[in-house]
């Protein structure tokens, strides 16, 4: 920190406890970690961060700049050390204010650093802050304190729960420290309390933000989006497959399986060290540093890996027993070859004038590498940068030389080489034979770089390139149709569908298939079931819209992150009487999560049918003048088309092809549209009636069984892009025993005739040349003048084992790139420099004016002011502005106000923490924690005084006001009842705390709490509805409503209403409303709906009679119906939302629904005519996005025909002998599973099993068909322990070589898996009980040798006085080489200070003139010495001016 002396200018230190102090080497100086410097006489309100502060590098620090000097203000002193270590820290720099009066702008600034990741075995740096505590007593007891995260009322403050069952929750400290993560999800920091802004590139306030590619500011074209589907094939015989490799660094992956069958992950570094990870249940999962989101429903599977991806992951899927399930898949995959322009070749010539050029290579951005150019040109959004051009020493050579000396021919001066024009278009689009042809001609380059063509004798030193070459080899896209979707219909003729996709040899769905050619995708299907329909044949969609008996309203459809039709709202009817037609878009839609935008998608790409674009609609009925009928003519219209329709019908005519060329294939009949009287097939099918199209014939062809063949898995990735690489795949000779079975079993390789493939190939057999590798160049020391840009250029060599090698400059083949730069070479532009004078009042509100003078920086970097005209092209800046200070004595201020709520508190449940705000009253549980709020205006919150019963409140320790005005009341009791008034000024508001429960008679009267009654009638009917979770922990009712209405009506009719309004408390805003009543609603709402879990509200109630034929009754209860009945109705009301969907069930199985058992709109279950055939165990099942839940009913029918039927077992009144009540109970007795035979590999268990009859003291054995009408017997053998023998291994150690985790300590690797008795590979979830080994540990290596160095001290900012600092630089290198590397790798070791201060002495004797810092003489030059300030620090150089 810099500057004299604190006390002399009035400032004062306020520092915040952070636990960490440091102490300086000097007893008179105590630096605190987080502080704020502000004066005595002036505290403000706001931040006192500056975010839009840039860094400053060293050079710079020191220097004022121009804003320093004309506000007055001192320079920036040094920055502090970071707050952190690794994982984003802040620091902060302090300036002094050298004028007695008030300094414009702040005297503290930050900004980010360490801006590295930490290693994983760091942890969590606000869990590091909680587990701080644990040594200390909260409430008497030792606690594990775990982070509260993502605090959305105080991001900032250290909030911690106690790790158990407790549930305890406390605010260990006011704020965390600085560097702590707002949120989890973002990069936003916490610095000095306050949660500051920071974008991608780790600066104060910048608004930049990831594109989906993971670059910072980018524009996404570093990345191309992929998705697609899977569909599992169990019918193939595998037990797993392969749904897609997502390689290296993609992001945004989201995964859904729907379906029996699960996923689980493998993973495989650029080291070709695999892993692999079983997904057992929902959370957060870990793999190779990348974190995964799995989530397990009952129908689906959902996975999400934000990125990026720290390795290549394989998505597997086990197949389960069921149906197939289907994968729908997509991410953003990084284009790992990209363009890469090189720097400018050496110059042709030495002098004279001459030229050079760029080139552009193609760089893999994976593994760091130059690579052959093709693999960028694998991509098309790829372009080759052109190469540029440039004159280069331009200086005439000398006369002496008598010519100019032109560089040997070499790889910059090239040789005449071919030169080639571009291929021309490939002759074909796909599917091989396409030929691609250019021209190529011998060119050479003369003096002046002119390139013109020659001889082609000349070239011959070189292999001319080829001027043909084939193209497009790859096959062309072929449409994929999926399988048939079930029939629409139940009875009759109906509909099936399927999804017909456009395949490339790539395995995408990416298009450009023949649309001519694609196969349907709707036929018409037959279900041999008639339907009885006697009343109405018709369909509800085939009637006349008049003849709709209602109209069903479509809920608006949101787009949700699984692709959906989404249908636009309807148009208008066509016509305005009559019969019309109405018209709407329909669109296949996704939300894409990260970037928060809708996707339109091919029709193809969403699941179900697609809803209809158009229906029929019908307004009013036309009138005619002439009294004409409608609907006759219509319906004489209708007649006549069904006579014209009657020419022509359906006729088989044939079949296609077979679908296969052996192993049993399938035909299709065609059918064909035939006019009767000509036999012709009719070219347009619509005149056939397609209600009565035939149903489709299938018949087997080409049934003799297929030879063995060779069937090849997929190629694997090359293991190397330089030197010599392998891919490998997996090929096996099957054979399908038979049409009928799916099954392929692999056969001997003798038995395939054609040549085996080669199962391996190899691949990238190059070696990578040596390559100079320049780093990007820094900042321009200066914006203006004569500035200097550096970089690091070293010369590496990547070897074909895949280590990169630092070898001499002479093994590249040129000249080491320029490592400086001059830039910014234009003059800086004159500009005004300005300060403001003092204000012209010492109180109250006055002006301030400007003075602007004109200057101009010269060659040697001095300033001098110049005439003002040279600055008449810039704006002239405000000569006067406002200024405010301290408020005069004899000014008026705002008298305090409370800004009160007029309320009334009534708590329903028990809950922790109750907050209330003055003005109303509350009626509370006794132990409940109070929080009672006084909102102020125009008073601080410490003047706020609280009274309880007229007098001054007394602190409690159960009892208090806190620092910032609250009365705090943990675990309130009777005592705690009575009047609590805030008093502000002159300002008073109440307010009146009632115990529920309490029978103490208190002071406060029916007169000054009217609502008293009122409770007490409300809290009576509270058990009814005790159990219903919708209902808030607190109402809170309007006192002023609820006075008008008591006035008005009886207390019980308000009630009512109030029950009727928590009762559906979470639905539509209409609903709060009373239907009798028009009063507005009582009940305070919350602005925004909760979701929850559905719930089945249970009736205690018995069966209610409607009439004498029609009973209905609740689920949940036992229904007995003694006589038979027309109708039963068995209602299931639910809260939920969103609003559950409703199903049934009866004894555990789907119910069928017919004519006599059908499901109401409202979700209830209607019986009519009941028998004994209905009896048995009716459940309703309630469920949505967040859960379900069940309750169930036991119906029982007794006939009239004297027979009693208990538990579903009937019986004869007559028949005295049988027994009665509970002797008649009969049921299945299980004894215990005995020990399975095997513990692993297959085994049995078994248990007996008998029928017993009687009550449990005096059962019996019976024999087993007594109790069949009971229910199923249980099974009495299973099997168990499948799961194969297996155990863990492991293979050797890797090298060490990895990052270094400590001193000398780097950590290496080894491969763990799972293998059987044989020695074969089984998946990870086989050894899932036995104790993992460890995949990695630490080892010893000098690469990890690290060490500090310091360079030397800087000159000392002051001569003598106590502010004058120097710094110097601190960085990490290696012991051996000397080589810098990251920070963070040497944090083992204390960091060297990188600052000091410096010059301590006194500066002599009051009256002596002498300079005390080293910049008088830049103070003298920019004639700053009339400054008090400047010239008391300058006496001697000031002393003549």
């Amino acid at each position: 920190m810099t500057g004299g002396s604190w006390g002399a200018t009035g400032l004062v230190l306020l520092a915040v406890w952070a636990k960490v102090v440091v102490w300086a080497n000097h007893d008179d100086a105590v630096f605190i970690r987080e502080f704020t410097l502000i004066r005595r006489d002036h505290l403000s309100e706001e931040p006192l961060h500056d975010a839009g502060q840039k860094p400053e590098d060293a050079s710079s620090r020191t220097a004022r700049s121009e804003e320093d000097r004309d506000t007055l203000w001192d320079a920036w002193g040094s920055w502090s050390d970071c707050s952190r270590t690794c994982g984003g820290g802040a620091s902060y720099s302090l300036r002094r204010c050298l004028n007695s009066k008030t300094c414009e702008g702040q005297n503290i600034k930050y900004r980010t650093c360490s801006n590295v990741d930490c290693p994983v075995e760091a942890g969590d740096f606000r869990a590091q802050q909680c587990s701080a505590h644990a040594d200390v007593r909260y409430q008497g007891q030792y606690h594990e304190w775990l982070p509260v995260y993502n605090d959305p009322d105080n991001p900032c403050a250290l909030k911690c729960k106690a790790e158990g069952s407790s549930g305890l929750v406390v605010e260990l400290a006011p704020k965390v420290l600085d560097g702590t993560r707002c949120y989890t999800e973002s990069l936003d920091m916490c610095i000095s309390g306050a949660c500051q802004i920071v974008g991608c590139d780790h600066e104060l306030g910048s608004a930049a933000k990831e594109d989906n590619c993971g670059v910072c500011s980018g524009d996404g074209s570093s990345c191309r989006l992929v998705r697609g589907h899977y569909k599992s094939q169990h019918a193939s015989g595998k037990i797993e497959d392969t749904v897609v490799i997502i390689p290296f660094k993609s992001r945004h992956v989201r995964l859904v399986l729907k379906g029996p069958d699960h996923l689980y992950v493998e993973s495989k570094t650029l080291q070709g060290v695999k892993s692999q990870l079983v997904l057992n249940k929902s959370g957060q999962y870990h793999l190779e540093n990348t974190t995964l989101d799995y989530q397990k429903l009952s129908d689906k599977e959902v996975l999400r890996i934000p990125g990026p991806l720290r390795a290549d992951f394989t998505i597997q899927v086990h197949f389960a027993s069921g149906a197939d399930s289907i994968i729908q898949y997509i991410f953003y995959q990084p284009i790992i070859h990209r363009w890469r322009e090189t720097d400018f070749f050496p110059c042709s010539v030495t002098c004279g004038g001459g030229y050079q050029l760029t080139s552009a290579e193609c760089f893999d951005m994976r593994s760091g590498r130059v690579v052959v150019d093709q693999y960028c040109h694998y991509y098309p959004e790829n372009i080759k940068p052109k190469p540029k051009l440039q004159e280069c020493n331009m200086e005439p050579c000398l006369a002496s030389d008598g010519y100019k000396q032109i560089m040997p021919y070499d790889l910059y001066h090239p040789l005449p080489r071919w030169e080639s024009s571009p291929w021309t278009a490939c002759s074909t689009s796909c599917g091989g034979g396409g030929i691609q042809s250019r021209s190529v001609s011998c060119v050479e380059e003369d003096m002046q770089g002119t390139i013109m063509a020659t001889e082609e004798w000349k070239c011959l030193y070189a292999p001319k390139a080829a001027i043909l070459q084939p193209c497009n080899t790859f096959d062309c896209p072929t449409w994929l149709a999926q399988e048939w979707s079930p029939c629409t219909v139940t009875c009759g003729q109906g509909l099936r569908y399927r999804v017909v996709l456009c395949i490339d040899h790539r395995g995408l769905h990416a298009g450009g298939c023949n649309p001519t050619t694609k196969p349907h995708i709707k036929e018409e299907c037959l279900v041999t079931v008639p339907c009885y329909k006697a009343l109405d044949t018709l369909p509800v969609e085939a009637k006349p819209p008049w003849h709709k008996q209602a109209i069903e309203l479509e809920e608006e459809i949101a787009v949700t992150e699984e692709p959906n039709f989404i249908p636009a709202p309807w148009q208008p009817c066509s016509r305005t009487c009559g019969a019309g037609t109405q018209r709407r878009t329909v669109k296949c839609q996704l939300l894409l999560s990260f970037s928060q935008t809708v996707a339109d998608l091919p029709d193809d790409e969403c699941l179900g049918i697609k809803p209809p674009e158009s229906q029929p609609c019908y307004r009013t009925p036309c009138h005619k003048p002439e009294g004409g009928d409608g609907v006759e003519e219509e319906e004489t219209e209708m007649e006549e088309m069904v006579q014209g329709e009657e020419l022509h019908e359906w006729e088989y005519d044939g079949f296609t092809q077979c679908s296969e060329s052996c192993g049993g294939g399938v035909q299709e009949a065609v059918v064909i549209c035939l006019n009767k009287q000509t036999k012709e097939a009719a070219l347009d099918q619509s005149l056939c009636v397609s209600a009565r199209r035939p149903p489709p014939l299938l018949q087997d062809c080409k049934t003799q069984p297929c030879p063995p063949r060779w069937e090849t898995g997929q190629w694997s990735s090359c293991s190397a892009s330089c030197g010599v690489g392998l891919m490998s795949r997996t090929v096996a000779c099957t054979h399908q025993p038979s049409r009928d079975s799916n099954i392929t079993e692999i056969v001997r390789n003798d038995d395939c005739y054609d040549p085996k493939p080669n199962p391996v190939q190899a691949c990238n057999r190059f070696d990578c040349p040596p390559m100079w590798e320049a780093q990007d160049w820094g900042q321009c020391s200066g914006s203006c003048g004569n500035g200097l840009q550096r970089r690091l250029v070293q010369c590496k060599q990547r070897l074909a084992d895949g280590s990169i090698l630092e070898v001499p400059d002479t093994f590249c083949p040129s000249k080491s790139p320029a490592k400086q730069r001059t830039c910014t070479k234009q003059q800086c532009p004159p500009q005004w420099v300005t300060s403001w004078s003092q204000c012209s009042v010492t109180c109250g509100n006055g002006i301030q004016r400007l003075e602007a003078v004109c200057r101009k920086q010269g060659e040697d970097g001095r300033h001098q002011t110049i005439d003002s005209n040279n600055c008449s092209s810039l704006a002239r800046p405000s000569r006067v502005r406002p200024c405010s200070l301290r408020l005069c004595k004899n000014s008026l201020k705002p008298g305090p106000t409370i800004l009160a709520q007029r309320n009334v508190y009534i708590q329903w449940r028990k809950s922790k923490k109750v907050h209330l705000v003055v003005g109303g009253s509350a009626y509370l549980l006794p132990w409940t924690t109070v929080l009672l709020r006084c909102p102020t205006r125009h008073i601080r919150k410490g003047n706020i005084q609280w009274l309880k019963e007229g007098k001054p409140m007394l602190s409690l320790p159960h009892l208090f006001v806190t620092s910032v005005g609250l009365v705090k009341i943990q675990q309130i009791g009777v005592s705690d009842a009575g009047t609590y008034t805030c008093v502000a000024g002159q300002a008073k508001e109440h307010l009146v705390l009632q115990i529920i429960g309490n029978k103490q008679k208190t002071s406060i009267t029916e007169d000054t709490n009217p609502y008293e009654r009122f409770v007490e009638h409300l809290l009576q009917v509270k058990s009814a509805s005790e159990d219903d979770f919708s209902i808030p922990n607190v109402l809170i009712l309007d006192s002023q409503k609820l006075e008008d209405n008591l006035r008005r009506q009886q207390g019980e009719q308000l009630i009512g209403q109030l029950v009727s309004q928590l009762f559906h408390y979470e639905t539509n805003e209409s609903t709060l409303h009373h239907p009798a009543s028009p009063q507005v609603p009582l009940l305070r709402k919350p602005h925004s709906t909760r979701s929850r879990i559905p719930v089945i509200i249970q009736r205690s109630r018995k069966v209610g009679m409607v009439s004498s034929s029609n009973v209905v009754v609740h689920v949940g209860s036992p229904v007995l119906l003694r006589k038979p009945v027309a109708t039963l109705e068995m209602k299931c009301e639910t809260l939920g939302y969103p609003e559950p969907f409703l199903s049934w069930t009866k004894n555990g199985k789907q119910l069928h629904y017919n004519s006599r058992i059908d499901l109401l709109p409202t979700g209830s279950l209607r019986i009519q005519s009941p028998n004994r055939a209905d009896e048995g165990l009716y459940t309703c099942t309630a469920r949505n996005r967040l859960g379900s839940s069940l309750l169930s009913s036991w119906l029982q029918v007794t006939g009239n025909k004297g027979r009693i039927c208990v538990q579903g077992v009937c019986s004869d009144r007559s028949n005295q002998s049988l027994c009665s009540g509970q002797d008649c109970l009969l049921r299945w007795r299980v004894d215990p599973w005995e020990p399975c035979s095997a513990s692993c590999g297959g085994g049995s268990q078994t248990r007996h099993v008998r029928c017993m009859r009687g009550p449990d003291d005096r059962s019996r054995d019976v024999e087993g068909h007594h109790c069949f009408g009971v229910g199923r017997r249980p099974p009495d053998t299973r099997i168990c322990n499948i799961l194969p023998c297996a155990s863990w291994a492991t293979t050797a150690w890797g090298l060490c070589n990895s990052q270094c985790v400590g001193p000398s300590l780097a950590a290496q690797h080894r491969r763990v898996y799972c293998q059987d008795t044989n020695g074969t590979k089984v998946a990870y979830r086989m050894c899932s009980g036995l104790q993992q080994p460890t995949s990695t540990r630490n080892c010893s290596t000098d690469a990890c040798a690290l060490q500090w160095r310091v360079g030397p001290w800087t000159q000392c900012t002051a001569t003598c006085g106590r502010h004058g600092f120097q710094s110097r630089r601190v960085v990490c290198t290696q012991q051996a080489t000397g080589r810098l590397t990251r920070e963070h790798q040497c944090m083992w070791k204390p960091r060297p200070p990188s600052w000091q201060r410096c010059n301590l002495s006194s500066c002599g004797r009051a009256g002596e003139c002498r300079d005390s810092t080293r910049y008088c003489e830049k103070v003298r030059q920019l004639e700053l010495c009339t400054l008090p300030q400047f010239k008391s620090r300058c006496c001697h150089s000031c002393l003549n001016t």
